[in-house]
């Protein structure tokens, strides 16, 4: 392995960099975007009984507002619930467009390293190309054994970044697909919250609890 990445010259040391870089934000978005952990499917219900029992103060709401992301906009909108529809309305979009924010993290990350690996590799093989011309010019091209070694040489770069690219172009597509999934969910929870509270919409109250 060594040996292959040796052959390969000195980019493929930022390639293996984006590998490593890739990897990790894989693995914690996977653990930060967690269904049960963005959007709790109890939450709702279980504010809307606060709401019923007259139990919502500060100390739950500073509760609800680091319990999770859909937390901190249902939060959002009830500390600003006396001000009106609209401004509750306001207060939510404004903590969305900061937890979405928080949901993107790094994604952006992850989309460049699939758009540059590949693109390293690239460069990577027209360096080791050059490399071979300048053996032919120097050399010849009477010995096939140099010239194919260097040849292959030089393409160890670019299946290395197309290696890391294909893996960061697909988790990059789901996990963006993911944040949406997950945004439509909190807008509809905190949509229905609106309603309740704004005296618009009568509820069950386990009509929250989402399986």
């Amino acid at each position: 392995m060594f040996e292959l990445l040796k052959a390969g010259g000195w980019l493929m040391l930022p390639i293996i960099l984006c590998s490593i870089i890739a990897t990790a934000i894989v693995i914690e978005r996977f653990w930060t975007l967690r269904a049960a952990k963005v959007a709790p499917g109890n939450l709702l219900a279980q504010v809307w009984k606060w709401i019923k029992g007259n139990e919502l103060d500060g100390r739950r709401l500073a509760q609800l507002r680091t319990h999770s992301p859909l937390g901190e906009i249902l939060a959002a909108g009830l500390g600003s619930a006396k001000y009106g529809r609209e401004i509750m309305k306001e207060s939510i979009d404004e903590a969305a467009g900061k937890v979405i924010h928080e949901l993107e993290k790094y994604l952006n990350t992850l989309g460049t390293i699939a758009a540059v690996a590949p693109l390293l590799g690239l460069l990577g093989t027209v360096i080791g190309m050059i490399d071979v011309f300048t053996v032919i010019m120097l050399q010849g091209s009477g010995n096939a054994a140099v010239l194919a070694g260097g040849i292959s040489k030089a393409l160890i770069t670019t299946a290395t970044g197309l290696t890391v690219a294909i893996p960061a172009v697909i988790f990059h597509r789901f996990f963006t697909r993911r944040v949406d999934e997950l945004v439509v969910v909190m807008e509809q929870e905190a949509t229905r919250l609106v309603e309740v509270v704004q005296g618009e919409r009568k509820v069950d109250y386990t009509e929250g609890a989402r399986s």
